[in-house]
């Protein structure tokens, strides 16, 4: 890995096109209710960072593959490590929302 790739920000659009192979995944939206309400990509789950020890509420299984986005890409790294420390194993940051092009809903 060189020094360019960790300036490199995940690709939101690539990540979602991941998460919709993969069976029994989840997709983790991190930002506030709010934000979240005014919207979010279908099919994600929402657990503030602020709330994420919360997260069992939609993930009991530590080895489920998630896919964690907030809206620049900031929080969902935060919550990313946070959830590895937490035991998940199968945990992506894939972005921010800011920069998808697919369909949101509210």
């Amino acid at each position: 890995m060189g020094f360019f790739d960790l300036l490199k920000q995940p690709d939101i659009d690539q990540g979602i096109s991941e998460y919709k192979t993969v069976s029994g995944a989840i997709l983790l939206d991190v930002r506030t209710p709010g934000e979240f309400k005014d919207g979010h990509i279908p099919g994600s789950k929402n657990v503030p960072l602020q709330r994420i020890d919360s997260v069992t509420s939609v993930a009991k299984n530590k080895d489920v593959p998630m896919f964690v986005y907030c809206y620049s890409g900031s929080r969902s790294r935060q919550a990313t490590r946070l959830l590895q420390r937490m035991g998940y194993t199968n945990v992506t940051n894939i972005g921010g929302i800011a920069v998808y092009s697919g369909k949101v809903e509210r």
